[in-house]
């Protein structure tokens, strides 16, 4: 986590890379709004980086507390804040997997989002931590909304600019091992199936709403459509939106979003009629 911590705090400027990224944006805050439909909603927004969906969210009416595993992410979420005229409910420095340091209440969360630590964990036991962690300061009937990095990120991100290519195998290994470490250019990072990303999510007193291929067929076209705007632009993250939980364009996403209600019965093998299910079963 170290390691981690120092990449966003001395390497890497996750504001500007969403400003990069419209249609991973532009996607999940679609189905921001879609799972936070109340008003003034109390959210806790953990890994949340320097603010980017927490500002949009306060915007919204809602009260939003950010935690962030980086220093720097955190005095720019300060700094970004002020400059929309919003004002946290909470900001702190936090790890997700251990997050009682920061006198939170347990159980008081309208809604919790996951939205980057789990790509950082490498360790199953880790992700499941974090996850658990979460779920103990979000109401029984809160919405829990996490985000995972596919395993085809690397290829997609190859695909954008035709890059060359210096190991084929380098690229697939990634949809058996997910395992990224800093030496691959990239900071210590897992990237995940969409089946064992749900497979994990199923294992938690979750009733699932959303299993999402965010950017999915517009993920290699997106150099092109920073050229367009106004209509033209929407009609493309339309057509986007309304694929995303299509099975068949999983693995063309560069990210995956769940979304899951938080249900109180200790057992909670629940048949799912979802169609991620039935592209799980194809899959085998």
């Amino acid at each position: 986590m170290k390691e981690v911590e120092k990449w966003y705090d001395e390497k890497y400027d996750e504001w500007s890379r969403l400003e990069h990224h419209p249609v991973e944006f532009d996607i999940t805050m679609r189905f921001l709004k879609e799972a936070f439909k109340g008003e003034g909603l109390n959210l806790l927004d953990i890994g949340g980086g320097p603010g980017r969906y927490a500002i949009e969210l306060k915007k919204m009416g809602h009260r939003v507390t950010l935690v962030d595993l980086s220093k720097r992410n955190i005095q720019l979420a300060e700094e970004k804040a002020k400059l929309e005229s919003v004002t946290y409910e909470g900001l702190y420095q936090g790890n997700a997997l251990d997050l009682s340091d920061l006198n939170l209440l347990k159980g008081s969360f309208d809604g919790i989002l996951l939205m980057g630590p789990l790509y950082h964990l490498l360790e199953e036991r880790e992700r499941k931590q974090a996850i658990e962690e979460a779920l103990t300061y979000l109401k029984t009937g809160g919405i829990l909304v996490a985000a995972f990095i596919s395993a085809y990120a690397p290829i997609q991100d190859h695909l954008k600019g035709l890059d060359p290519i210096e190991s084929v195998q380098k690229l697939l290994r990634y949809l058996k091992d997910g395992r990224n470490t800093p030496e691959e250019g990239f900071t210590t990072a897992y990237f995940i199936t969409p089946k064992e990303a749900i497979g994990l999510m199923e294992e938690f007193p979750l009733r699932k709403q959303i299993f999402a291929s965010v950017e999915n067929v517009l993920a290699s076209k997106e150099q092109e459509l920073k050229n367009l705007s106004g209509k033209d632009y929407e009609n493309y993250l339309d057509i986007c939106f309304q694929l995303s939980q299509d099975p068949y364009v999983f693995g063309a996403g560069e990210h995956f979003l769940y979304i899951g209600e938080k249900i109180s019965h200790p057992h909670f093998d629940m048949p799912s009629k979802s169609l991620d299910r039935s592209w799980d079963s194809k899959s085998e």
